[in-house]
């Protein structure tokens, strides 16, 4: 967000999305494990189920980082974009404050867990200050943003939307709309008191749109915002670009 205290300094990273074509296991069936193939050039979402909690690794059979239920701190079903799978059972996945905004890692064998895919991608270009909603390689439409300032750049990496808030609920300050990020910012501005996370949101000023402006995070235009709102499901891949 701009320069004002605030629930958390939202801003924009990167996710990597799946392969075209994962393959992603699942819950062991009776009779067996069984997998679901996702479309062609669809992202895989875990969804943690209700009632369940997930561990997360530092790597495959690593050492547990945290455990997570199905919700979020905002009260949003907890929804983990799906980066990348590794021996057949293992999926890497974004999860704000949580391994640095990096990948961590979930056991898909373990349980809790269940799948659901979107074709949708959000692209932060930062050089351009831009971003693009895309579905494979159509681009559904571009909106001129506002980015990180010099001394509190975007982050850069593979991320996911993990809410959809109302901004209202928090401060005039976000405009309509608040779409948290698995991502938290590490550089700060000195003296800012008001938190870490990451996300696309609102602001007061139309000038911020196209400038290195923010705390960190993204700021678009309220009628961006609620097509964002409308059309993009929790755990949609975002990915942010130098």
């Amino acid at each position: 967000m701009r320069r004002f205290a605030s629930i958390a300094a939202f801003t924009l990273f990167v996710l990597v999305p799946t392969t075209a074509g994962a393959r992603v296991v699942l819950d062991r069936p009776v009779g067996g494990w069984s997998e679901v193939r996702a479309p062609q050039q669809a992202h895989v979402i875990a969804h943690v189920r209700a009632g369940s909690v997930v561990a997360l690794r530092t790597r495959p059979f690593g050492k547990v980082v945290a455990r997570v239920g199905g919700m979020t701190r905002f009260g949003s079903q907890r929804a983990l974009g799906v980066v990348s799978r590794r021996h057949g059972r293992w999926l890497a996945v974004t999860e704000a404050g949580v391994g640095g905004n990096h990948v961590v890692w979930v056991d898909a064998r373990a349980g809790g867990l269940r799948y659901s895919h979107t074709a949708l991608e959000l692209v932060v270009d930062l050089s351009n200050r831009t971003l693009t909603v895309k579905r494979g390689a159509v681009a559904l439409r571009h909106v001129s943003v506002g980015v990180g300032a010099f001394d509190s750049p975007t982050p850069t990496g593979h991320f996911a939307v993990t809410d959809k808030l109302d901004g209202h609920n928090f401060s005039a300050a976000y405009g309509c709309c608040i779409l948290a990020l698995s991502a938290v910012q590490p550089k700060l501005p000195a003296g800012w008191a008001g938190g870490n996370r990451v996300a696309i949101h609102g602001t007061l000023s139309p000038r911020d749109f196209g400038r290195a402006i923010s705390a960190g995070c993204v700021h678009a235009g309220d009628s961006d915002l609620r097509y964002l709102m409308r059309v993009v499901p929790l755990g949609t891949p975002v990915v942010i670009r130098p």
